[in-house]
């Protein structure tokens, strides 16, 4: 069976050729499914104006496969809701729907598990299980659409994850949820987190120099980096950042740089006069993120005090910081959290 979700326009126009139908039809498909309908349709029966004969066609050889919303944990002190959503073959993974000023922002997974191995991090703990295709990644903003009754606007692809080790399936989700015939998603609007793949980070520039490109550094030399994420070991720092040079000069976009605030660990006055001397001159912003504990790893987070010294030194030295916002501090905000702890009782 396939899920249309993971298909793009001009794919659906392909399979309607395939079954002898106008190309108009894909077209009205694809609406139904992300748009017209306002929060998605979830089955066949919902598109009025499909002839019976194809809907029954369509509800023999294909699905709209939706995950299904397993548990919602919604914060007390802002309203963020996070979810867990279990797909058909019985995985769950995690997306996050928060309300700013600008509108409604969702962040979603792009794997179930991950393999990058990150020492602070709770999503890669059990590692990889598999990558998620692109209606998987698209459900998540439909489902969530469809649970809150309002709509989202803004996409940050920074769940569980790495989203360049799945490239092709988020190359994909990006094109649905920008087509004006699906969520009609600006590319200024959708954001996409790594651990620093090299390769990637040039491909990604080339294809979509629109959207938002984050870099997870979370240190200020080698030695540390590498302790905190193995992927520093293949690609270190020095290649990393000069990748983001290249990628701010071709595209003229800004680089936002993750630093998440380990206590004894990335927090010093050291490493923040580090990390000025690394970015200073690049077109970039520093993110620092109060760390979210997680049981199974022996960190603790930065206090506010340091958290702001921090932030100004940086600000001193000619690199704008801000320190993000902490959201849904009464539920398991950590990506993969909620996920482990729902495995944890089964």
């Amino acid at each position: 069976m396939i899920n249309l979700l993971d298909l793009q326009l001009n794919e659906i126009e392909e399979l309607m050729k395939k079954l002898g139908q106008p190309k108009f039809r894909a077209a009205q498909i694809f609406g139904w499914m992300y748009k017209e309908a306002g929060k998605g349709a979830e089955s066949f029966d919902e598109m009025t104006n499909v002839p019976a004969d194809l809907r029954q066609k369509l509800a023999e050889i294909s699905t709209i496969g939706l995950p299904e919303v397993l548990k919602v944990q919604e914060s007390k002190l802002d309203g963020t809701r996070k979810y867990l959503f279990g797909l058909e073959d019985g995985n769950a993974v995690e997306s996050v729907f928060m309300r700013y000023k600008f509108g409604n922002s969702i962040c979603v997974s792009s794997q179930a598990g991950c393999r990058m191995g990150c020492s602070f991090c709770a999503s890669t703990l059990g590692g990889l299980t598999r990558n998620l295709t692109a209606g998987e990644i698209a459900g998540q903003i439909l489902s969530a659409e469809r649970d809150t009754g309002e709509r989202i606007s803004h996409v940050v692809v920074m769940g569980t994850g790495e989203p360049f080790d799945n490239y092709e399936n988020l190359s994909s989700f990006i094109k649905i949820i920008n087509s004006p015939k699906g969520l009609n998603i600006g590319m200024r609007n959708i954001t996409v987190s790594t651990c620093g793949i090299v390769p990637m980070i040039k491909r990604f520039g080339d294809d979509f120099p629109q959207v938002n490109l984050a870099i997870s550094l979370h240190a200020s030399d080698n030695e540390s980096r590498s302790a905190l994420m193995p992927v520093n070991r293949k690609y270190p720092m020095g290649e990393l950042l000069k990748a983001c040079r290249s990628y701010t000069e071709k595209t003229s976009r800004r680089v936002t740089f993750e630093y998440t605030l380990v206590k004894g660990v990335n927090d010093s006055r050291e490493d923040a006069d580090r990390l000025a001397k690394l970015l200073r001159g690049m077109l970039c912003h520093v993110n620092l993120i109060p760390l979210n504990t997680v049981k199974e790893r022996d960190f603790e987070t930065t206090g506010k005090a340091a958290a702001a010294a921090f932030r100004n030194r940086l600000e001193e030295s000619g690199v704008p910081a801000t320190i993000r916002r902490e959201l849904g501090d009464d539920i398991d905000a950590a990506c993969g959290q909620l996920r482990r702890s729902t495995m944890s009782e089964k």
